[in-house]
C-alpha cells in the first residue's frame, strides 16, 4: 500500500515536470549507444523539427529577452538531440540501407528523394548551402551579438544599480522592487553570458553536420561495395541519397534554432513581439511607403523588366500606403479637439469681476523653464513626476503626515533651463538643470577636475560640474557622486520640503492626520479634540516639533501625553516640551544610532547659570545681554563645525528650562545644531561632553 502511495506521489503533475528534462536527457544519450526501429527514428525526427519550429515561435513572441531565459539550455538539449539523431540514423543508414530508399525510414527517404528530386548533385549543394547559411551567416552574427551584449550588460551594471539605489533613496521604489531589479540585471548579464557560449553549440553541430556527411557517404560506399557486393554506382547512389536525406532532416531543425538565437540576442528594448514591432515600425510611415511604391513602379514600366510583378508590387504597396494616409487622418482629426481650443471671440463689454477671479495660491509649487517641461509632461513620461510622486510617498512615510501636491507648471519668464520652487507664492529654492547631462557633485574627496559647466549643487552648496554622458564613468572612477537632472531637481525639491515641514502641516492636513488616527484610536482622538485641546493647538505643538527635525509618526504616544497635560496647561511651548520628553528616546536614537555614547557639547557651568538668571527675570523668555549673545553664537558656530569635521552631530545638551530660547536663538545662525534637553535623554545612554561652549572668554 506504501508503495502505491509513493506512486503516485512520484507521478504528481509537479514531479512529473521534475523528471521530465532528466528523462528527455537519458533517452538522448541512449539512442548514441542503442539501436533504434525505423519507426521510432522517424517520430525522433518529426519530434525534432516541431521543437524547433516551437522554440523559433517562442522567441519570436517573447517581449524581452529574459521572457526565454532558459533558451541556451534549450539550445543545448535540441544539438544534442540533433547529434543523437544523426548517430542513430548512421547506424541504420549502414546497416539498412542497401534495403532500398525506405529502409532507413520514410522522413529520411522524403528528404533525400522529394525535397532534392532523387538528384545526389542537388542534394549536395542544398545541403553545403543550408551549411553556410547557418554556420557563416546566421550563427557567427548571432553569437557576435551575443558577445557585445554580455560586455555592454557587464559594464552597464554599476551604473543599473546606481540608478536603481538613486530610485530607492528617492522613494520612487520600495525595496522589495529594488531587489527584484537588481535581480534582473543579474539574470541579463548571465543570459548574454550564456547566450555567447551557447553559440558555440551551434557552430560545432554545422560543423559536425558536414564531418558526418563525408563520413556517411564513405562509409556507405564501402559497405555497399565490400560486404553487400553492390555496383559502385549503384551503391554511391543510394548511400548518397540517405545520407542526403539525413544531413537535410538534422540541419533544417539547426538552422530554424540559429533563426531563433538570432531572434532572442538582437531584440532592443521594445517590449512586444517581433511580428507587432517589425510591422508598427517598417510599415507605420506612409511617406516610406508611399515613396517606395513611386520607385518599384518606375521600374516596372522599364522595358525589359518584368513589370507585371514590378508593377503589381507597387499597387499593393500603393494601397497600403493610401490606408495608412487615411488612419492618420483621422488620428489627427481625433485629436485636434482636445488640442485646439476654439478662439475666444472678444465680447463687446468687459465682464464684472467674480469671486472666479480669486484664484489661491498654491501651497507647494514648481515652475520650470521652456527646456525641462519634457521632465514633467505626463504625455512624455516625464521621469521628474515619478520621482516627485516617490518623494511624497517618503516623506509621509519618514515625517509622518501627507504634503500638499506639487502643483507643476511652466513659466517663460525663468532661464530655459531654470526652475524655481515656491512654497504658498514665495520662492524657496532655484537652480538650473540639463536635461540630457548629468551632475557630478564634489562630495570633497575627488581625485582631479573635470572638464564641463562648474556650479554648484542647489539642494546641498556643495561644488559641482555638469558633465555629457560620455564623461560620467571618469566621473565616477574620480570619485565624483553622477546623478541625472531629473534626481538633481527632485533632490532639491526634497531638501525644501524637508527644510519646510512645519510650514506644510496646515489646519487641514493636521485634521486629516487625526482622521487618519481616529481609525485605529477612536476614543483617544474624541477626547482630546476638540474637547480638551483646540485643533490650532494641536497644530502647533506638531509644528514645533517639525520645525527642530522631529518627526510626528508616533501620533499615539503625541496624542496621549497631551490628553495628560492639556488640562493643567494649553501653551504649545510647555506641551511641546512635554511631548518631546515622552519622545525622546526617539530623538537621540535619530541623532545617535545604536547604543554607543551620547557624545554633545554643553554650555560651562557658569554661562548657564547666568542664562538661567536671564530666563527668571522679566517677561516669558527672558532677555541676554547682547555682547553675550555674540560671543554665545559665535562660539557655538565655531565648536560646532569642529563637531561636523571630526564625524560627529552637533548637538547641544542644555537644562529643559533653556532648551527652547536656544534652540530659537541658535538655530538661525548654526541651521544644524540641534538642541536637546537633560529630561529627553534616556537613562540607558551615556553621556560624554566632547566640548564645552563659553569654556574661554
Amino acid at each position: 500500500m506504501n508503495d502505491i502511495l509513493n506512486l503516485r506521489q512520484l507521478l504528481t503533475s509537479a514531479n512529473l515536470r521534475q523528471l521530465a528534462a532528466p528523462i528527455l536527457i537519458v533517452m538522448i544519450l541512449s539512442m548514441m549507444v542503442l539501436p533504434l526501429p525505423v519507426f521510432l527514428l522517424d517520430v525522433f525526427f518529426t519530434f525534432n523539427i516541431a521543437i524547433s519550429v516551437m522554440v523559433m515561435l517562442v522567441a519570436m513572441y517573447s517581449k524581452r529577452p529574459l521572457d526565454f531565459s532558459v533558451f541556451p539550455t534549450v539550445l543545448l538539449v535540441t544539438t544534442l538531440l540533433r547529434l543523437a539523431l544523426n548517430v542513430a540514423s548512421t547506424r541504420i543508414v549502414l546497416l539498412e540501407g542497401h534495403g532500398g530508399g525506405d529502409a532507413a525510414g520514410k522522413v529520411i527517404e522524403a528528404f533525400g528523394s522529394f525535397l532534392v528530386g532523387g538528384n545526389t548533385a542537388v542534394g549536395l549543394v542544398v545541403f553545403v548551402i543550408l551549411t553556410i547559411i547557418n554556420f557563416v551567416v546566421i550563427t557567427k552574427g548571432a553569437g557576435r551579438i551575443a558577445e557585445v551584449s554580455a560586455r555592454f550588460t557587464l559594464d552597464a551594471m554599476p551604473g543599473k544599480q546606481m540608478a536603481i539605489d538613486a530610485d530607492l533613496n528617492a522613494g520612487l521604489i520600495d525595496e522589495k522592487e529594488a531587489k527584484r531589479r537588481r535581480k534582473e540585471i543579474a539574470q541579463e548579464a548571465d543570459f548574454y553570458g550564456a547566450m555567447d557560449g551557447a553559440s558555440k553549440f551551434v557552430r560545432g553541430d554545422a560543423i559536425a553536420g558536414i564531418i558526418i556527411l563525408v563520413i556517411n557517404i564513405l562509409g556507405g560506399l564501402f559497405v555497399g561495395v565490400m560486404q553487400h557486393e553492390m555496383a559502385v554506382g549503384e551503391a554511391g547512389r543510394t548511400y548518397t541519397l540517405l545520407t542526403i536525406g539525413d544531413g537535410l532532416v538534422a540541419q533544417i531543425p539547426a538552422l530554424i534554432i540559429s533563426v531563433a538565437a538570432g531572434l532572442v540576442v538582437s531584440r532592443v528594448g521594445d517590449e512586444g513581439d517581433i511580428g507587432g514591432l517589425v510591422i508598427a515600425q517598417v510599415f507605420s510611415n506612409p511617406t516610406v511607403m508611399t515613396l517606395t511604391a513611386i520607385i518599384i513602379g518606375v521600374l516596372g514600366l522599364i522595358p525589359g523588366m518584368p513589370n507585371l510583378v514590378f508593377l503589381l508590387i507597387a499597387a499593393c504597396l500603393g494601397a497600403l500606403a493610401w490606408l495608412r494616409w487615411q488612419r492618420v487622418a483621422e488620428e489627427v482629426a481625433a485629436a485636434r479637439p482636445e488640442s485646439e481650443a476654439p478662439v475666444q471671440q472678444p465680447q463687446a463689454d468687459a465682464m464684472e469681476a467674480s469671486w472666479n477671479d480669486v484664484s489661491q495660491v498654491d501651497v507647494l509649487g514648481l515652475e520650470v523653464g521652456y527646456r525641462l517641461i519634457p521632465m514633467v509632461d505626463k504625455g512624455q513620461d516625464g521621469e521628474l513626476l515619478k520621482r516627485i510622486r516617490g518623494l511624497r510617498k517618503k516623506f509621509a512615510q519618514e515625517v509622518g503626515f501627507l504634503s500638499s501636491p506639487v502643483h507643476i507648471r511652466d513659466n517663460l519668464e525663468l532661464k530655459p533651463n531654470g526652475y524655481r520652487i515656491a512654497l504658498k507664492g514665495v520662492e524657496v529654492g532655484a537652480g538650473e538643470a540639463y536635461p540630457g547631462q548629468f551632475l557630478a557633485i564634489n562630495p570633497g574627496r575627488v581625485s582631479g577636475p573635470l572638464a564641463g559647466r562648474e556650479t554648484t549643487d542647489p539642494a546641498f552648496g556643495l561644488p559641482a560640474v555638469w558633465i555629457d554622458t560620455a564623461t560620467r564613468d571618469q566621473a565616477h572612477a574620480l570619485g565624483y557622486t553622477v546623478v541625472d537632472a531629473s534626481t538633481v531637481v527632485a533632490t532639491h525639491l526634497n531638501h525644501v520640503i524637508l527644510n519646510h515641514a512645519a510650514e506644510l502641516l496646515g489646519r487641514q492636513e493636521t485634521q486629516a492626520l487625526l482622521d487618519h488616527v481616529g481609525k485605529d484610536s477612536p476614543k483617544l482622538i474624541e477626547d482630546l479634540v476638540p474637547k480638551t485641546l483646540a485643533i490650532g493647538t494641536l497644530q502647533r505643538v506638531l509644528q514645533n516639533l517639525l520645525e527642530e527635525g522631529v518627526n510626528i509618526r508616533d501620533m499615539r504616544s503625541i496624542i496621549e501625553v497631551l490628553a495628560e497635560h492639556a488640562p493643567r496647561t494649553q501653551d504649545p511651548l510647555q506641551l511641546t516640551t512635554r511631548v518631546r520628553e515622552a519622545l525622546g528616546r526617539a530623538i537621540i536614537q535619530s541623532l545617535f544610532p545604536g547604543n554607543g555614547e551620547v557624545q554633545v557639547m554643553a554650555l560651562e557651568p557658569g554661562l548657564e547659570r547666568i542664562l538661567l538668571q536671564a530666563m527668571s527675570v522679566g517677561s516669558e523668555g527672558g532677555a541676554i545681554e547682547p555682547g553675550l549673545a555674540d560671543t554665545l553664537l559665535r562660539q557655538t558656530a565655531q565648536i560646532a563645525q569642529r563637531q561636523e569635521d571630526i564625524g560627529l552631530p552637533p548637538v547641544l545638551l542644555v537644562p529643559s528650562q533653556l532648551r527652547t530660547l536656544l534652540s530659537r536663538f541658535l538655530r538661525r545662525a548654526v541651521p544644524s545644531l540641534k538642541v536637546i534637553s537633560n529630561s529627553e535623554v534616556p537613562e540607558s545612554r551615556t553621556i560624554r561632553v566632547t566640548a564645552m561652549v563659553g569654556a574661554q572668554g
